[in-house]
């Protein structure tokens, strides 16, 4: 069984967002547990992250939404614990107007590859962040990139409920990354 390890942004991801409701039904997701989903400590959100990893049985998939694609960003280049890969949702811009000013610390993130498979889904329409710069970042980060349509922020607020086709796009990297490639998501 694949280890899942959500990432919310700041504020957790509350109880309307698809995360919270995966975690919800699906035992093998757990919730990396900074100090504080308000302030984001950088130093402290990546000490979170490692321990996550390093308590999952299996190497996991990272599910990381808004600031938590950045921190993931930041720490595979920090850490050598192995993933099987990250999906990536709502990247945000940290150039945005919206980009919150207690996040500073988590912009200036690595501009290479990841060392992992990675998928970015993101939004036509997010506040935090233009089709282009989502864009641009995938491909410094060699992500694959899928765009899901106008969602906003892909939060609570965009009223997927569930989001069934993100589970199945998660689905669909999960057997894609288990397979050994990327590449192949279409």
């Amino acid at each position: 069984m694949t280890d899942f390890i959500i990432v919310p942004g700041i504020g957790g991801s509350g109880e309307a967002h698809w995360q919270t409701r995966w975690q919800r039904v699906n035992p093998a997701m757990r919730r990396f547990m900074p100090a504080s989903w308000e302030l984001p400590d950088f130093d402290d959100w990546v000490a979170a992250l490692e321990t996550a990893v390093s308590e999952a049985k299996t190497p996991p998939v990272l599910v990381a939404h808004s600031l938590g694609c950045l921190l993931v960003a930041h720490w595979q280049h920090i850490s050598g614990r192995d993933v099987s890969g990250a999906f990536l949702v709502a990247v945000p811009d940290p150039a945005a107007s919206a980009f919150p000013s207690i996040a500073h610390r988590f912009a200036g993130s690595p501009q290479q590859r990841l060392r992992f498979p990675s998928l970015v889904v993101a939004s036509t329409n997010d506040p935090y962040g233009s089709l282009d710069s989502v864009r641009a970042k995938a491909g410094q980060w060699g992500s694959e990139l899928h765009v899901a349509g106008p969602f906003g922020h892909i939060n609570g607020d965009s009223g997927l409920g569930e989001w069934p086709t993100g589970m199945e796009l998660l689905r669909a990297f999960v057997e894609q990354t288990e397979r050994g490639g990327q590449g192949l998501l279409r």
